[in-house]
């Protein structure tokens, strides 16, 4: 028997960027929890397959595509996915891009791509379903922020800023909408292992820097975010809004630096 605090049985939900990494595990991990689950991402190629996995394993899914990008489209996408699934209570914004390059090789037009995708379609497709939502009595947003918004890395330094505006906005929607029954939170996870991340960990010497800095001992997987996003889109987060859930595997408590210290 589910836990009728952590329940999304018939729960309406739309997950932005749904064919990464990310977002496919957590749709498919809602919808085997028994939401309808609008999968968004920027062509059918990367969502059909998961929409037609879900439908196997017995699962409510429907693809939507578009390029959110632009203010415009992420309406239209939000207002698209609400007539698909009759309404929207919870909306995971999980899109996001990254070109990895020093700051002094950055061009207006990788800046502008970046922007595009982690921050103006977070702010416009959750200005879209507000009165959605509102409508519906209410609802939750999730937003996938990043552990880059506190603490930063070589050559991501236009991502860092979009994912620190994103923790930012979460907290601005928040306090706006607390009236209408809406519930804005984010998630910051530190590097998840996935093939998005993978210039940041694939090289031996940066795998061994991440193990030996993270009191884990390892990076996350995709999997290790699902308990967090179905927590914050729940009643079990009922009386939660305006926070940013750290998911780093300790990086933030501190450092241990003894472990460096030669003896010999």
């Amino acid at each position: 028997m589910r836990d009728p605090l952590f329940s999304l049985d018939g729960t309406r939900v739309v997950i932005t960027g749904a064919g990464g990494a990310i977002g496919s595990v957590v749709a498919s991990a809602m919808a085997a929890r028994g939401a309808i689950v609008g999968l968004q991402d920027i062509s059918q190629e990367k969502v059909e397959p998961l929409r037609a996995r879900i439908a196997s394993e017995g699962g409510s899914a429907v693809s939507i595509v578009a390029d959110i990008g632009e203010a415009e489209a992420a309406r239209a996408m939000v207002q698209d996915a609400a007539q698909a699934l009759g309404g929207i209570d919870v909306l995971v914004n999980g899109a996001g891009i990254n070109r990895r390059k020093p700051i002094d090789d950055v061009t207006p037009e990788d800046f502008d791509a970046i922007v595009a995708v982690n921050m103006r379609a977070v702010y416009f497709a959750s200005q879209a379903v507000h009165p959605v939502m509102a409508a519906g009595g209410g609802g939750a947003i999730v937003n996938l922020s990043s552990l880059s918004a506190r603490y930063s890395f070589n050559t991501i330094s236009v991502y860092a800023a979009t994912k620190a505006a994103v923790s930012s906005m979460t907290r601005s929607f928040a306090r706006e909408w607390v009236g209408d029954g809406i519930r804005v939170n984010c998630i910051e996870p530190s590097v998840v292992k996935t093939e998005f991340t993978k210039p940041l960990w694939g090289e031996e010497h940066r795998q061994r820097w991440f193990d030996e800095t993270t009191p884990i001992g390892r990076l996350a997987v995709p999997e290790e975010l699902v308990g967090s996003v179905i927590f914050l889109a729940t009643d079990a987060s009922a009386y939660i809004t305006g926070q940013s859930l750290v998911i780093d595997g300790g990086i933030l408590s501190g450092a241990d630096w003894d472990s460096y210290r030669d003896d010999g």
